[in-house]
């Protein structure tokens, strides 16, 4: 019976070929794992910080605190007060424990119902939909004037959350320290994503004017700072994909 054998010089050159590849992988799965290696990040579009307010949309609930020189008058409009903020006007002498009392009572926060409206004291409906935060406190603070003395308002949103799911550490939902929060604080408020996340494809959902966007991020990319997902914003999920060669329960185990 015959038998075949490979030339020593091509076995040779098949393990070096093979052994190049390997490294090769090595290193790139290596250089996959690094944020934003891939360009320069200190370019001059990057310098450019593309920050919008978030437009108030149906179904966000808002806390709204009215300060003005009229003490007692201005209690009737903290009614609705949240007990997040009491701390804002307790300080001022603005709301006592009746108006603690009453907001456990009422609910906490004022709804933007579907035709884009809120109810608000002595204003009776108010459209607050596609107003920033900024515009809705000078808007009441104008057609409080009627009735208060140098009024100034004070909107938070109370439905401020992210919710972050797939390959990070600690996948949740989590509330805003802020309304300017970016993709990179929010991967880290979740752990950092694991060795298998995908960083060259996060998925962003949101939801804006009606109607569902997808945004895709890749975070080895020093021109990520330029995506309009960068900033997320209320509500958004963010989906880390697992990378193709992700090893099942049982590989794991083995």
């Amino acid at each position: 019976m015959q038998t075949f054998k490979l030339p020593v010089r091509i076995l040779v050159c098949s393990l070096v070929v093979l052994f190049a590849f390997s490294c090769r992988s090595v290193k790139q799965a290596k250089k996959d794992l690094i944020y934003l290696n891939e360009g320069s990040v200190d370019t001059l579009p990057n310098y450019q910080i593309d920050y919008r307010e978030i437009p108030i949309q149906k179904n966000d609930l808002l806390s709204i605190v009215v300060f003005s020189d009229n003490i007692a008058a201005t209690q009737f409009y903290n009614q609705n007060e949240t007990p997040a903020t009491a701390n804002l006007t307790e300080g001022a002498g603005l709301a006592g424990a009746s108006s603690q009392t009453a907001t456990k009572a009422a609910g906490a926060g004022y709804l933007v119902d579907n035709d884009g409206n809120i109810r608000f004291q002595s204003l009776g409906r108010v459209r607050v939909e596609g107003l920033t935060r900024l515009q809705l406190m000078d808007t009441l603070a104008s057609k409080l004037s009627r009735y208060l003395l140098n009024p100034y308002v004070d909107v938070r949103f109370l439905n401020a959350r992210i919710t972050v799911v797939g390959e990070v550490q600690r996948p949740g939902v989590f509330s805003l320290p802020g309304e300017r929060v970016n993709v990179l604080e929010v991967i880290g408020m979740a752990g950092d994503l694991t060795v298998y996340g995908r960083r060259d494809n996060i998925l962003v959902i949101r939801e804006q004017n009606g109607k569902r966007e997808f945004g895709r991020l890749d975070i080895r990319q020093a021109n990520i700072f330029q995506s309009p997902f960068f900033y997320l914003q209320k509500n958004d999920v963010v989906v880390i994909e697992p990378v193709s060669k992700k090893p099942t329960a049982t590989e794991q185990d083995n």
